[in-house]
């Protein structure tokens, strides 16, 4: 039996972004009761949502070309489909708190503890339970995230993506920077804002589908990230 698990935050007006990212943004376009010739009804119904938001809005896969200057060109409709259909393996780091880095030798010892090993081309998610912690909170900004030295580690594993359920990669301010830049660097990429990677914890081995929207020259997208267990 297949079962999966959704690993997607919602999308809505006022929800949390990073820093100065475009807010999102949703109005009525259009309502049933318009396109049936119904004037002033009583209780519209929608019909079309107008939205407006960055791509780099709840759970979103950056593209190479958002890592630095130097790799414009390599946007997200350029990035191969194969890196985000891969398999995966979620690490438990849950003992990190507000701001913590997460170093190469943590997550040596987290794949030793649940008796992984990372292949090639895997995407590799991260579990803090930052964000059912912190999600909404004053806090929300402030999770863990991982040092150079770990990102670089990962970029050699060969790895297509890792995945964490902060709003950034790295510590804000103190690696993320060179995190995203590392990236960039070894041509892999990230996943930002993820969910309920707790319930993956213990179960090894599953497929990861995170597939983007297949904007022209983008930065980044939105996606709806999953686990499936077969």
């Amino acid at each position: 039996m297949t079962t999966i698990i959704d690993l997607s935050q919602e999308i809505y007006e006022g929800m949390p972004v990073y820093k100065t990212l475009p807010q999102v943004t949703m109005r009525v376009h259009n309502t049933h009761e318009e396109w049936e010739g119904i004037e002033h009804p009583k209780n519209p119904t929608v019909s079309v949502h107008k939205m407006e938001m960055g791509e780099h809005t709840g759970t979103h896969v950056d593209a190479i070309n958002h890592m630095a200057k130097e790799h414009k060109g390599h946007s997200i409709d350029k990035m191969p489909l194969t890196m985000f259909y891969t398999e995966g393996i979620c690490l438990d780091l849950r003992n990190k708190g507000l701001k913590e880095l997460i170093t190469t030798k943590e997550l040596q010892t987290a794949l030793e503890n649940d008796g992984l090993d990372i292949k090639a081309g895997d995407t590799i998610l991260i579990c803090t339970d930052h964000y059912k912690n912190y999600f909404g909170t004053v806090d929300w900004a402030n999770g863990p995230g991982l040092t150079c030295d770990a990102a670089e580690w990962l970029g050699n594993q060969k790895i297509a993506a890792f995945g964490v359920e902060t709003m950034s990669p790295g510590v804000s301010g103190v690696s993320n920077k060179e995190v995203h830049k590392i990236c960039g660097r070894l041509n892999f990429t990230h996943y930002e804002n993820l969910i309920n990677l707790n319930l993956l914890l213990g179960k090894g081995r599953f497929r990861f589908i995170g597939l983007p929207l297949k904007i022209r020259g983008g930065t980044g997208s939105p996606v709806r990230a999953v686990a499936v267990f077969e």
